[in-house]
């Protein structure tokens, strides 16, 4: 026997209301199904649900519309800060500069090894500590450093604060966007639990079938499991070879 599912998609909760909602238009109320108050809650709730839906689908297309854009600022920001102390390391290995400079930049005196920069925030920190520490040591009487120069170095970081920040944004519309979704959609659920309760309790005087086809006019869903449906393919195949 089949069983009744409730939607497990937007789309499916749309389905379900609007199926309720053009019962709710065509069916005189003496003859409907369900409650007026059910009515009128499907009414206050059909506009709140598909609004939902096209901010939250809003909110992660422009997230995901920056976030190309975004990763290759924050690449270019990578790629500029690393090569920065790149250059500063093999002006040291050609003795240009001594190995105690590093120290001005937070970095260890003796190692030659580049800051990690894989995270947002490790460009963050490094960032911050690298543009610091080349204007501390010029201020002392050190030679600038080129290609890339701070200057440059500065113009791509603080690109990718800026791109960092906007990025943030979008991420906090679109959480904003999905507590909204989802307090809207548990309502949703338990309004149309509440109205296939009423729809099926008023169908009961009928066989199963009946009930069943009088309530599936109304939206609610009825799926067969994987073992019904192989017994009824069976029993088909079965009634075709006689």
């Amino acid at each position: 026997m089949p069983y009744r599912r409730l939607p497990n998609t937007d789309q499916a909760r749309m389905r379900a209301i609007e199926a309720a909602l053009e019962k709710g238009k065509r069916v005189p109320m003496k003859d409907l199904a369900f409650s007026y108050l059910s009515l009128e809650k499907l009414q206050a709730i059909y506009p709140r649900l598909s609004g939902s839906i096209r901010q939250l689908n809003s909110a992660k297309q422009n997230q995901f519309d920056k976030s190309r854009e975004y990763g290759e600022i924050f690449k270019k920001a990578k790629l500029y800060l690393s090569h920065f102390v790149q250059v500063m390391t093999f002006a040291i290995i050609r003795e240009e500069m001594k190995p105690d400079i590093r120290a001005f930049y937070g970095l260890e005196v003796n190692s030659q090894r580049l800051p990690a920069l894989n995270l947002e925030k490790d460009v963050l920190e490094w960032g911050e500590r690298i543009i610091k520490g080349e204007q501390q040591r010029c201020m002392k009487g050190g030679s600038p450093i080129y290609s890339p120069s701070i200057a440059l170095v500065k113009v791509h970081f603080e690109s990718f604060i800026e791109a960092y920040r906007h990025q943030k944004m979008l991420q906090n519309i679109t959480n904003r966007a999905s507590e909204q979704m989802n307090q809207v959609r548990d309502e949703a659920d338990k309004l149309i639990q509440e109205v296939w309760n009423e729809v099926e309790e008023r169908f009961n005087v009928f066989s199963e079938d009946v009930k069943r086809e009088k309530a599936t006019d109304y939206g609610v869903t009825y799926v067969y499991r994987p073992a019904e449906l192989k017994k009824m393919e069976a029993d088909k195949l079965q009634t075709n070879l006689f």
